[in-house]
């Protein structure tokens, strides 16, 4: 039988544990917000492997002309070819790759190959410390959600939800990676017409729902939902007092997406948001032996009754074309027409 005593201590440890860990998140989102330097022709892009790992050569090739297609220089972390398992390499072996080109001061920007899993298995070996101090582009989306997340909660570094390496690299996502990285524009985010719908009178594909009406101003957080709720709880996740948190996910039941949800509005996180936008849930479908809800229906029940500018649609998540967009920066949201305006430029 445990002792009462015993117990009562273990709780009070516990609770004192992460209480300390959230005033670490706090106190990193209280420091100066931290800026990259813009992209240059020539400049040198660190590739990573912080996830899932590379088995084809020839895709390392294709990022590598990617990258020199952006009229950048591609540099290869020592590790980017390991395996172990599913990991590109060993936890302390990847984070030392992020670590390595954090501290090269002739590396501007690092970009990742892909995503699938692991960047949260190498958060606590990241020098936080030498990042705050050399601040530079980071970009990725999908499982990269906890690495650009991680980053922002505990150095307020802006970090970018963008492309992959492997990513299409179309004229439209090129381009928005352009206008934010190198340009320093202040972009206004806003659904385009896709391909298919370009000869219609209305449009089909990504259409705005607006959950509730209105505009908001904040920081804005957000990324893949899967990613994003497995790591509340930990330093690692930033403050969302205020912020505009966006979503989207992809091959997930609906089930699932609903009880994610409810675990961060359970969680409290949803509380005190400015405004809220969920992009697109690729693929995310029905149980086929249960009825369902929709995902329109999960999305009202969780953020209809925040009574915050809200909507869904937006074009963010597993799709043709990633946007470039800038995590810990100030933006303001309109549910009404779907847009993102970012209120100063990410890079210096």
């Amino acid at each position: 039988m445990i002792n009462r005593r015993n117990l009562l201590i273990a709780l009070a440890a516990t609770s004192w544990v992460f209480a300390s860990e959230q005033n670490l998140v706090r106190a990193a989102s209280h420091k100066p917000l931290l800026k990259p330097k813009r992209l240059q022709p020539g400049s040198v892009v660190g590739i990573v492997s912080p996830a899932g790992a590379t088995f084809i050569r020839e895709e390392l090739n294709i990022v590598i002309d990617a990258v020199k297609g952006l009229g950048l220089v591609p540099r290869l972390a020592p590790h980017l070819l390991e395996r172990y398992g599913y990991l590109a390499g060993k936890d302390k072996d990847r984070a030392a790759d992020i670590n390595q080109f954090f501290s090269d001061s002739s590396v501007a920007a690092i970009l990742p190959i892909r995503g699938g899993w692991g960047c949260s298995r190498m958060l606590p070996y990241l020098d936080y410390q030498r990042i705050r101090q050399n601040p530079k582009i980071l970009v990725g989306f999908s499982d990269i959600t906890a690495l650009i997340l991680g980053l922002n909660a505990q150095t307020n570094l802006v970090t970018f939800h963008g492309p992959n390496g492997l990513s299409s690299w179309r004229t439209t996502q090129t381009d928005y990676f352009r206008r934010v990285l190198f340009s320093g524009e202040t972009v206004t985010f806003q659904n385009q017409k896709d391909g298919d719908d370009s000869d219609r009178l209305m449009q089909v594909k990504y259409r705005v729902q607006t959950i509730t009406s209105g505009k908001a101003k904040g920081r804005l957080i957000g990324g893949n939902l899967s990613v994003l709720s497995a790591i509340v709880g930990s330093p690692y996740l930033p403050n969302l007092n205020g912020a505009i948190l966006f979503l989207e996910d992809t091959h997930e039941n609906i089930y699932r997406i609903d009880r994610m949800m409810t675990h961060l509005k359970i969680a409290g996180l949803f509380d005190k948001l400015a405004g809220f936008v969920f992009g697109q849930c690729s693929d995310c479908s029905p149980d086929a032996d249960y009825a369902s809800l929709t995902l329109e229906e999960v999305l009202w029940d969780h953020i209809k009754p925040l009574g915050i500018p809200a909507y869904n649609g937006a074009m963010i998540g597993h799709i043709e074309n990633v946007l470039t967009l800038p995590i810990g920066l100030q933006v303001e949201i309109d549910a009404d027409a779907g847009t993102i305006r970012m209120l100063e430029p990410a890079v210096q």
